[in-house]
């Protein structure tokens, strides 16, 4: 693996025990940092790695800057090797389900055994509660949790539209990591740390949960909720595309009536104020709406930058391959090789840390693509690396 020792968790060794989407990406986020993550997987493979349909990407997209290290955890000999390996790291993923890692004589007891500095991080469903020992999905949360019902029109619940309470759950499990990390500079003892989905859920709808308390009635769904501001909605263009505009404040307004030529509406008495606006939008909506039909996307996206007011064309994700924002110099997107050889641009971290590059060092590992390596540093001889092979406890 190409290491940074410039950026901010060089030197630490992660072992990530994962698959799919939460653990994955509190070790994408950690290898992105500059940490070594050593991605553990069966000799066949992640079966992440075959997924289908809405799962295709995630292999790819969560498995850059790691190594792969392909063992059998099933047979003494696999398990030989990850005892082996456990004093050298400072941290481990897991998401597997409830009790697994235990079963496979990996859980947090067994491992601080062997490395008392060892940073756990443990990634499930629930947290310690009655539904603990239940499997769940970021969907199965989603339902469960309110934000179906946020996202989707009244009756209709509907999952968001990505994974984002996997990759929420591990952000979270990422932050606590490097919190954990900070606090064994301080004290040396490494720590059990655990984010899950459903309390991540209940996280991201805690302004949902606010305003119920606050409210007399029930909260409604977002397409069904009354809008705070009285232009803040997506409209049909005469080129049959979409475009968002949202108008905030009533300095915006009198931007988007000189913006588009309605001096009528700028001095209209009824029209001065956002909850004027609001009083009379059963005739004001119909018009914009009659305006916005009348004009190109392109213009309407023009005339509003022109004059600064919130805007944005509704994008699919294809679309962000080829967005001028994401493809600047040193911009969002990093060239990536995936397993299967295909090139393209994945995003990078969204962050910025004064002039460290959490950019690519490594491209998504082939299966077992360090496995060789990592057995020599652990002190295996050519020979006995050929009969592990050859027995089909590594690949």
């Amino acid at each position: 693996m190409s290491q940074r020792p410039d950026l901010p968790l060089s030197g630490i060794r992660v072992l990530e025990f994962t698959h799919a989407v939460m653990g994955p990406t509190a070790g994408l986020i950690l290898g992105d940092l500059g940490a070594e993550v050593i991605h553990i997987e069966p000799p066949h493979g992640d079966a992440t790695r075959r997924l289908k349909g809405f799962g295709t990407g995630y292999f790819p997209f969560y498995s850059r800057n790691k190594q792969s290290l392909a063992v059998d955890l099933k047979t003494e000999e696999g398990r030989a090797i990850i005892e082996k390996l456990v004093p050298t790291a400072d941290v481990l993923v897991e998401n597997f389900g409830p009790g697994t890692m235990d079963r496979l004589g990996f859980g947090y007891e067994s491992v601080r055994e062997h490395n008392d500095q060892l940073i756990y991080l443990s990634l499930k469903g629930f947290g310690r509660g009655p539904y603990e020992q239940r499997t769940a999905m970021d969907e199965v949360v989603q339902m469960m949790g309110g934000l179906a019902y946020m996202t989707g029109p009244p009756g209709r619940p509907l999952r968001a539209g990505t994974s984002i309470i996997d990759i929420g759950g591990g952000m979270f499990g990422a932050m606590a990591v490097i919190l954990a990390l900070y606090e064994r500079e301080q004290t040396g003892s490494g720590n059990l740390v655990k984010s899950s989905l459903f309390e991540t859920t209940a996280f991201f709808m805690g302004q949902h949960m606010a305003y119920s308390a606050l409210s007399d009635g029930a909260v409604p769904p977002m397409p069904a909720r009354v809008s705070a501001w009285s232009i803040y909605r997506t409209f049909e263009t005469a080129d049959d595309e979409s475009v968002f505009v949202g108008i905030i404040s009533d300095r915006h307004w009198q931007r988007f009536c000189r913006a588009f030529e309605r001096s009528d509406w700028a001095d209209d008495p009824r029209l001065q104020t956002n909850n004027d606006r609001i009083d009379h939008r059963h005739w004001l909506l119909p018009e914009v709406e009659r305006l916005m039909r009348a004009l190109p996307r392109d213009e309407i996206i023009a005339r509003c930058d022109q004059v600064g007011i919130p805007f944005a064309p509704i994008a699919r994700p294809e679309d962000l391959f080829e967005d001028p924002q994401l493809n600047q110099e040193e911009g969002g997107l990093l060239p990536t090789v995936l397993p299967d050889g295909t090139e393209t641009r994945l995003p990078r971290l969204p962050i910025s840390v004064g002039t460290h590059d959490f950019g690519l060092r490594d491209h998504p590992p082939a299966i077992g693509s360090a496995t060789e390596s990592l057995l020599e540093s652990l002190g295996y001889d050519p020979e006995r690396i050929d009969a592990l092979r050859a027995s089909g406890t590594i690949a």
